[in-house]
C-alpha cells in the first residue's frame, strides 16, 4: 500500500482468511516483499520448495491427484472454497475504491512517474518497490 492504494482484487477479503488478520494487516500495509520460507510461515503459500526440488515434488504431486477419483476432489474442493473463499459481493466495494484512489490526482500522477521509472520491468524500481513507495 505504499503506493496509496488499498488492493481492488479482493485481496482484502482472501488474505486475512489464509493469513489471520495481524499478518493481512503487515502484508497489505506494509507492501514489503519477502522471502518463500516466511511467506510459508505466515501462511501465504502452501511451503517453499528449492528450485533443485521443485519439479520432482510437482511430478510427484501431479500424479497422486490425477490417480484419484475427479469427482471426488472436485467434492472436496467445493467444500473447502464454500468455507473459505469470501462471497462475490465483498470485492465490488474494494474495486470501486481501489479505481475512486487510482483516478486521483496524487495516485495517477505517482503512477505516470512509476512508469517513466520503470514500473513493471525488470529491475530496480520493480524489485524494490516495497520500500520505494511514494519515492517515486
Amino acid at each position: 500500500m505504499t503506493t496509496g492504494v488499498a488492493p481492488g482484487g479482493g485481496a482484502v477479503s482472501r488474505l486475512p482468511r489464509l493469513v489471520g488478520r495481524g499478518r493481512a494487516l503487515e502484508i497489505l500495509a506494509g507492501a514489503e516483499d519477502f522471502d518463500g520460507d516466511l511467506a510459508e510461515r505466515y501462511g501465504y503459500v502452501n511451503r517453499s520448495i528449492p528450485d533443485a526440488e521443485f519439479d520432482d515434488f510437482i511430478n510427484s504431486f501431479t500424479r497422486r491427484v490425477a490417480g484419484t477419483d475427479r469427482g471426488a476432489v472436485a467434492e472436496m474442493k467445493g467444500w473447502v472454497n464454500e468455507m473459505t473463499l469470501p462471497d462475490d459481493q465483498e470485492f465490488g466495494p474494494q474495486s470501486d475504491a481501489f479505481f475512486a484512489r487510482v483516478a486521483g490526482p496524487e495516485v495517477s500522477g505517482w503512477i505516470t512517474r512509476a512508469f517513466e521509472q520503470g514500473l513493471q520491468q525488470p529491475g530496480d524500481l520493480e524489485e524494490r518497490l516495497g520500500t520505494r513507495g511514494f519515492e517515486v
